[in-house]
């Protein structure tokens, strides 16, 4: 028997290949049975196997197999992102587009599915924070980046209190999720096809702690605080951690940046966004 599985692979018959003109191969295996098999595998690899032949195509198509990918509230993500859920939308392609970075709120926040795992992730730009002094352009200025998923980031040069605070209502799938500012020291450009950065007004991060907090609709709060140091380098400063428990219900985030120790003043600093992501995809990112 287990000869005979193996023949399926090798196109070798157990009496003899003379014997059997047809060869058996992946081809001849009903596309349900190769459903039930790559349904236990990433989305990442059903794509792949999906160019092997029409069997593996047609199962790969298959809703029951996205359907186990997809997060458990996908319907409540849908009518956030896209506002409607066409009929004609398999599971494969709801999965697919909720794998885009969809743009929400006039194209300051973005959501997405991690592709490996289906975690969804969330990004809010500068320009969906409230930071103190944005409209005063001695302070920030917002300036066009390559190196941003929104295509601009807010610079500051100089100012004395700084603070930035945000708040999303969003319907996360249950689970652990950990929330980042992503910050750079000194202001990059490009130059004959080279990346260089301009520290020349990064003062003021290395004498307090900036402090970050966040809290939740219901109830949870964290907060850390650290010296902002690596200037050149994007990095993403964790503020902390919540936990959704209902994935029928929205959650509400606030969260806040600051150093407001007047004794001195800050600058040269980039700030790009606020990123959400489930917590076990944390040691992916270069963190502080």
């Amino acid at each position: 028997m287990g000869a005979g599985f193996s023949a399926l692979f090798t196109g070798e018959d157990e009496s003899s290949l003379s014997q059997s003109p047809v060869r058996p191969s992946l081809g001849v295996l009903p596309e349900s049975c190769v459903a039930l098999v790559i349904g236990y595998l990433d989305p990442p690899e059903i794509c792949k196997l999906a160019r092997l032949n029409r069997a593996f195509r047609g199962a790969s198509l298959a809703d029951f197999v996205w359907e186990e990918k997809l997060p458990p509230n996908y319907q409540i993500l849908v009518g956030k992102i896209f506002g409607y859920l066409p009929e004609t939308w398999g599971k494969r392609d709801i999965y697919e587009r909720l794998c885009k970075a969809n743009t929400l709120d006039g194209g300051t926040k973005k959501a997405w599915l991690d592709k490996s795992t289906g975690g969804v992730c969330l990004s809010i730009s500068a320009k969906g924070l409230s930071i103190t002094g944005i409209d005063d352009r001695r302070y920030w200025n917002h300036i066009p980046t390559e190196e941003s998923r929104f295509s601009s980031v807010a610079y500051l040069q100089q100012i004395w209190w700084f603070e930035v605070d945000g708040e999303v209502e969003f319907p996360f799938p249950a689970g652990t999720y950990s929330v980042f500012f992503r910050l750079q020291l000194g202001r990059a450009f490009k130059r004959f096809g080279h990346r260089f950065c301009n520290t020349e007004h990064v003062h003021g991060w290395d004498i307090k702690p900036v402090r970050f907090q966040l809290w939740t609709s219901d109830g949870q709060y964290a907060a850390s605080q650290c010296t902002l140091s690596n200037p050149g380098k994007w990095i993403h400063y964790h503020v902390g951690d919540f936990v959704v428990l209902n994935s029928s219900s929205t959650t509400k985030i606030k969260l806040s940046m600051t150093q407001i120790d007047c004794t001195h003043t800050k600058g040269g600093i980039c700030l790009d966004s606020v990123v959400i992501y489930p917590s076990k995809f944390r040691e992916r990112l270069k963190q502080f």
